[in-house]
């Protein structure tokens, strides 16, 4: 899973994501929340082309949308979309996005970030494996996850990663991180 973060960039991000999916990408989370609603549905748009010829999907940051990946806090829309994920920093969290029903969550940050700042320290691979013990849906390790972190990220139960940072100014990468994913944990 891609999550998107134009300001991290090596390009524009249609672009960027364009080379990402072109690398095996299959799943995009589509931020950018400073954008005006506007902006952000014509960019929705250009991304759904992209993904489109291989199937992939795209889910919207926020609670508006048939597929959308919420923050902790924001609120679980009143309208349930056919697909919801949430983001999960701590037990609490997760056990919450669990009796709302989601369909998956992310689990973050697992490693040190610059990206992910003011959640405390860094849950690290036993943290991230105490949250997937509790998890009812998959968890996605999010947060400084490096292709070479992959294999421990599933031996602590997590269903796969999700990245951004590097994806973001290194879009090719995703290749390394699908290789990864398909030797599986140690």
């Amino acid at each position: 899973m891609v999550l998107t973060d134009r300001s991290q960039c090596s390009g524009p991000l249609i672009d960027v994501v364009a080379v990402a999916v072109a690398a095996g990408a299959r799943a995009v989370v589509l931020r950018e929340k400073d954008l005006s609603e506007a902006r952000r549905v014509e960019m929705a748009d250009q991304l759904r082309a992209v993904l489109a010829p291989v199937g992939g999907v795209l889910m919207i940051a926020g609670a508006r949308g048939d597929a959308v990946h919420l923050s902790a806090s924001d609120a679980f829309p009143t309208l349930r979309p056919s697909f919801v994920g949430r983001s999960c920093h701590d037990a609490g969290e997760v056990r919450h996005a669990g009796a709302e029903g989601c369909d998956y969550l992310t689990a973050s940050p697992v490693f040190a970030t610059a990206s992910k700042p003011g959640y405390g320290p860094a849950l690290g691979v036993h943290g991230l494996a105490a949250l997937t013990t509790i998890a009812t849906a998959p968890v996605y390790a999010l947060g400084g996850v490096q292709p070479p972190d992959v294999a421990d990220c599933l031996a602590a139960g997590a269903s796969g990663v999700a990245v951004m940072g590097p994806v973001m100014r290194t879009p090719e990468l995703v290749a390394a991180y699908l290789a990864a994913l398909s030797q599986g944990a140690p």
